[in-house]
């Protein structure tokens, strides 16, 4: 997985994208390095792209590819060394009542309601608390990848979706989201534990977790599941 995918362009072909604002730093600007979208052969080569360090956003895989900044790490949890520190195991405690289903990457109004509750909440007037049906396909579902939609219920109320892709040897974390007003229960932390039971139960041995970027609030969570490794852009190790 040190392999760089510069040797393949001239079988996949890799763009860089125009300057764009940066989803982190408002100061700054970014861009990405993106395989080709059209290619009917990307669900074959995801997996590969995955410990090359990109990850996916609807039919989109990419990785950051900023001029003057390398912030942005992709980081994944090797599952069967990972142990919950007591904060997660307060968080599994604390949601013991809670229900994991395993269901296809299928839209449904309900998780569509909660999807758009959790937007209006987090994102205001960031541009994607206007996503309707089709944005919440674009971005969550897409028209190649393996994903499915872990829903957590108690006593049937959906409370949180996490977006999961699955690949041979491992999970990735597309993007999770849940009820608002029930942030004091750990649900995103909830969700990440849960996706580590299944991984570690199907015999998978990572689960990505997208970006982490040292010193901001935003990504802080991720350093609390350790052993966490980080990918330096040739091979992967863990980080301190």
């Amino acid at each position: 997985m040190g392999k760089d995918p510069g040797q393949y362009t001239d079988d996949f072909r890799l763009f860089q994208t125009a300057e764009h604002p940066c989803g982190y730093w408002p100061e700054r600007v970014a861009r990405d390095l993106v395989f080709d979208p059209r290619d009917p052969r990307m669900g074959q080569w995801y997996p590969l792209a995955l410990g090359w360090g990109f990850r996916r956003s609807g039919d989109i895989v990419y990785r950051p590819h900023c001029n003057n900044c390398r912030a942005c790490t992709a980081v994944r949890i090797p599952v069967h060394r990972f142990r919950p520190d007591r904060s997660q195991r307060r968080c599994l405690a604390a949601n013991a009542t809670v229900e994991t289903r395993v269901l296809p990457a299928e839209r449904t109004d309900e998780q569509l309601a909660l999807y758009r509750r959790y937007l209006a909440a987090r994102h205001a007037g960031g541009g994607m608390d206007t996503h309707g049906a089709t944005e919440f396909d674009q971005f969550l579902v897409g028209s190649w990848s393996q994903g499915r939609f872990i829903e957590l219920r108690e006593d049937g109320r959906l409370l949180a979706v996490a977006v999961t892709d699955l690949v041979e040897n491992a999970l990735s974390a597309v993007y999770t989201f849940f009820e608002p007003d029930l942030v004091a229960r750990g649900l995103g932390t909830l969700a990440i534990l849960r996706q580590i039971e299944w991984a570690r139960s199907t015999e998978r041995a990572h689960l990505y977790l997208g970006y982490w970027i040292a010193g901001h609030r935003k990504m802080d969570y991720k350093r609390r599941f350790k052993p966490l490794e980080g990918f330096d852009g040739r091979e992967w190790r863990e980080l301190e």
